[in-house]
């Protein structure tokens, strides 16, 4: 049992002399397990129907020969020229209807039938040829889903949109009902009629809109999906994977997290936003939560990366403390890009495991002291972490809260909401899930639900049933599954839960603030008639802003510190200045500032031996209960 520990591995980028080396030197840091073949289709099928495995295959044999693992990719995540050159319907549209070129990567349209065709014959051929060969570990089917390409707007597209479209309405009455169509006649009278929500005159209707979202998650995880159906008639023992992006708004995770074997997550915190453990901690919480199981930091950097304005390197000790709070947080193992600094492409800027500068340099001794402190914490593998509190994330009602115009705000942004109620818990070391609905919430104390924009009258039934503290923010019940209005307005199906109808939405302009409590509402704030609940806090004119009734508060605006609301739902820990996680028996103590802090409690550190009293600065410390 060991913890992971490795990074992409790009040998088609190098001579094969170099190979011996990199095997040699991933010995010498430790590397458990390699990510190989994201990019190499062009490679393995240089001609239509014509592979050429033997580089690969001696690739993984000198792999395998130094006892490293191989996370063995799909090749799938760009087509080749030729594909392109022969069926150039697989390049993807753009909403303007510009056809984009290749160059780069995900050159492709999910939906096309020929690039899936070639997909399916691809993976097939690299299975058939590696499912015997005793360093595979992992499927890591494409890659990044959504970064490049979410949507494509192309006629195979709308075809099937049509096409799913007819599957989720039925017929063309049920569309017309969902879509509101008879506003700003829109009436449809066939499917035939309906295409993507390509650039228009004025606003798209907000209903098509949220069905594209919908549709181009499920698009890309029909792709998904037709991998894994070959991957398991082949190799049914191996299990796969996609690298997921992170809090990323564009696929659905919760659908996603329950298609594939493992979780797996690419996370590069900005080293120059004195936050960025904040925000990727709330990320991992997120991957931890998808299964509610153990998790994979797939992709890190080791230091700066290439695709911000400005690419700050980490400072010394930084790589080390991400990587330990990811693990912290839940992942059995880390995995960087990359193992070898690249030395042409748009990536070339990117760190790596072994940079430039070779062994002689900071960067490489971290990588070798990394892979030792992941030996020493082997017995983590496995461990969960039990939370008390959960927040509420729900795809369909982010999509409609931020896919259309007509909104009284558009500066409603849900990352923002839940940054703002996870970091008081955070920094009071309280360990929170993410929660979809429809799961179980009976084992938490505290839910917390940042904005529920969309909300069914089934949701709503869940919250109603939940024992513990309920904590409701802004803009909440105001639509159901089509995004219409609910009846009687917001909070719709929610009222008799809060307590409260909203009469009016009165968002605030760009810089103003108005006084609630102790804090500052900005961005958003609502005219409330309290039916069956008490007040909390108001609005600087007495208006209320913040209710209660019986278990349920209800925050109807946007506030700067929601700390008196969390006080309020009984969360009275004390800020501290070290991220505390635990992780089953283990403690992870973190330090994200510039200076030493006191460890709370007695212990020996299991990466030193050392008995500890307190942490220096970007350090960490793991203890073990029972070894005080």
């Amino acid at each position: 049992m060991t913890l992971i520990f490795g990074g992409d591995y790009n040998p088609e980028q190098w001579p094969e002399a170099t190979w011996l080396e990199d095997v040699a030197l991933m010995a010498e840091a430790g590397v458990t397990m390699v990510t190989v073949g994201v990019f190499s289709w062009s490679r393995l099928e240089p001609k239509p129907g014509e592979f050429d495995f033997g580089w690969l295959d001696r690739v993984l044999d000198l792999l395998h020969a130094k006892g490293i693992e191989v996370d063995l990719a799909t090749a799938s995540a760009t087509p080749p020229p030729w594909l392109v050159r022969d069926h150039p319907s697989v390049l993807p549209v753009d909403a303007n209807g510009t056809r984009l070129e290749f160059g780069s990567r995900q050159s492709y349209c999910p939906s096309s039938p020929v690039f899936r065709s070639a997909v399916q014959r691809l993976v097939r051929t690299i299975a058939e040829r590696y499912k015997d060969h005793p360093a595979l570990k992992m499927w890591h089917i494409s890659n990044e889903y959504g970064d490049h390409i979410v949507s494509c707007w192309c006629d195979e597209s709308a075809k099937h949109f049509r096409d799913w479209l007819q599957s989720r309405y039925r017929d063309i009455a049920g569309l017309n009902q969902a879509w509101g169509t008879s506003c700003w006649g829109q009436h449809y009278t066939g499917f035939e009629q309906v295409n993507p929500p390509r650039k228009a005159p004025g606003p798209v209707n907000p209903a098509q809109l949220l069905d594209w979202k919908r549709f181009s998650s499920d698009a890309l995880l029909e792709c998904f999906e037709l991998e894994k159906q070959v991957l398991r008639e082949v190799t049914p023992a191996i299990p796969v994977t996609t690298n997921f992006m992170s809090i990323m708004s564009e696929l659905d995770y919760w659908k996603w997290a329950q298609a594939e074997d493992l979780v797996t997550d690419d996370a590069y915190p900005d080293p120059a936003d004195p936050k960025s453990h904040l925000k990727i901690a709330l990320s991992y919480d997120l991957m931890r939560s998808l299964k509610q199981q153990s998790w994979l930091l797939l992709e890190s950097a080791p230091s700066a990366v290439s695709w911000r304005e400005v690419n700050v390197p980490k400072r010394p000790g930084k790589m080390r403390l991400d990587s330990l709070q990811a693990v912290a947080h839940g992942s059995d193992g880390v995995m960087f890009f990359q193992w070898r600094q690249a030395k042409y492409g748009p990536e070339k800027f990117h760190s790596a495991m072994l940079p430039h500068a070779g062994t002689q340099t900071r960067q490489w001794r971290e990588t070798v002291h990394l892979g030792q402190e992941l030996r020493k914490l082997a017995e983590v593998k496995g461990h969960h972490t039990s939370a008390e509190v959960a927040i509420l994330l729900d795809w369909s009602s982010w999509w409609a809260l931020e896919a259309q115009e007509s909104m009284p705000s558009n500066r409603l942004k849900l990352k923002d909401m839940l940054h703002t109620w996870y970091e008081p818990l955070f920094r009071r070391g309280i360990a929170v899930d993410l929660a979809p609905h429809g799961r179980s919430l009976e084992s938490y104390q505290l839910v917390i639900a940042p904005s529920l924009y969309m909300c069914t009258i089934e949701q709503a039934k869940a919250l109603q049933d939940f024992k513990g503290t309920l904590i409701v923010g802004p803009f909440s019940g105001v639509v159901d599954d089509n995004d219409q209005i609910h009846d009687g307005g917001a909070p719709g199906p929610l009222t008799e839960l809060l307590g409260v109808t909203v009469e009016e939405f009165w968002p605030l302009p760009d810089g103003q603030r108005t006084k609630v409590g102790t804090a500052n509402a900005h961005t958003w704030t609502e005219v409330l008639r309290l039916t069956t609940a008490r007040p909390l806090a108001s609005y600087e004119d007495g208006r209320p802003a913040i209710t209660r009734n019986g278990n349920a508060i209800y925050v109807s605006c946007l506030l700067d510190d929601v700390t008196p609301v969390l006080r309020e739902a009984g969360i009275t820990a004390p800020e501290q200045e070290l991220e505390i996680c635990r992780r089953g028996p283990y403690t992870f103590v973190l330090n994200h500032t510039n200076a030493s802090q006191p460890v709370p409690f007695r212990g020996t550190d299991m990466l030193t031996g050392r008995e500890v009293t307190e942490v220096p600065p970007l350090d960490v410390i793991v203890i073990k209960e029972g070894q005080q």
